[in-house]
């Protein structure tokens, strides 16, 4: 059996930054624990899997496709760096001659269109919900210690807990914040967390590009210590933090994303990436 297999990544225009997903095109088939033991070999933070839906599809003219993506340990319900990559292979390396490809996934129908600068993709806006501190107190204690945090939010949809710090702190205190995700599992092994977004104000632009926030985000439950750089949470820092119309994400210094808040926060579709 030959599976083509693609390494991309996302988010950079530079090899080696950014976030790297693997992407698998389908052909037949594939039995349910050969996904997961693909994703397993390959060992990067997600491994997206295109299929075709219909027996006469094919990847250069079919505009609709089915998606799944796979950590080293189990299936998520959303990744969208790995549907980025999925896109870019299919757009810039199988040459597919539609403007606007649809991924049929465990969370709805996901949209990519071509543009001049990149790929537009439309993610689900899900809310994020008030959390009360003493609830995930331990956890974040667990993580970060005793670094100050401003506000502490919770998308039940997606299970990722939010966590903005305080504006005392800058970039460089993230990005070279050592974060225990060791623990983590032990500390929360109910179900209901499963990922830890850290995020941070951003700062004036001055001789280097202006940010409106950073981030960094943790998912141990789900096999990844910590994702290079993230686009889901988008959708969050929008419904809670008023983000403006654009806005742009360094995690760790690996990657940059411009997003585009296309909905209210109630919309379960309506966040685009422009990446």
């Amino acid at each position: 059996m030959k599976l083509p297999i693609f390494i991309a990544d996302a988010f950079t225009a530079k090899a080696f930054r950014g976030n790297p997903a693997a992407v698998c095109l389908l052909e037949n088939k594939l039995d349910e624990d050969m996904h997961q033991k693909v994703a397993r070999e390959m060992n990067l933070s997600e491994t997206a899997f295109i299929r075709k839906l219909h027996p006469t599809d094919n990847f250069t003219q079919t505009s609709c496709f089915g998606l799944r993506w796979f950590t080293p340990v189990s299936e998520v319900p959303l990744c969208g760096h790995a549907t980025l990559a999925s896109a870019a292979v299919l757009f810039h390396k199988i040459k597919n001659v539609n403007s606007t490809l649809t991924f049929v996934t465990l969370s709805g129908e996901l949209k990519a269109r071509r543009a001049e600068d990149g790929i537009i993709l439309d993610l689900p806006l899900y809310p994020a919900q008030p959390q009360d501190f003493p609830e995930v107190e331990d956890l974040i204690k667990t993580a970060i210690g005793d670094t100050l945090v401003q506000d502490v939010r919770y998308s039940p949809d997606t299970q990722k807990l939010l966590v903005r710090l305080s504006d005392i702190y800058d970039r460089s205190f993230l990005e070279n914040l050592r974060v225990n995700t060791q623990n983590l599992l032990q500390v929360d092994n109910t179900g209901k967390v499963k990922g830890l977004i850290l995020t941070l104000k951003g700062e004036p632009g001055g001789q280097t590009p202006a940010f409106d926030f950073y981030s960094r985000y943790f998912a141990p439950w789900v096999g990844v210590a910590e994702d290079p750089v993230t686009g889901i949470f988008i959708y969050l820092f929008f419904c809670r933090f008023r983000a403006a119309p654009a806005a742009y994400v360094s995690s760790k210094a690996r990657g940059q994303i411009k997003a585009v808040a296309a909905g209210h926060s109630h919309s379960s579709t309506g966040s685009e990436l422009r990446l």
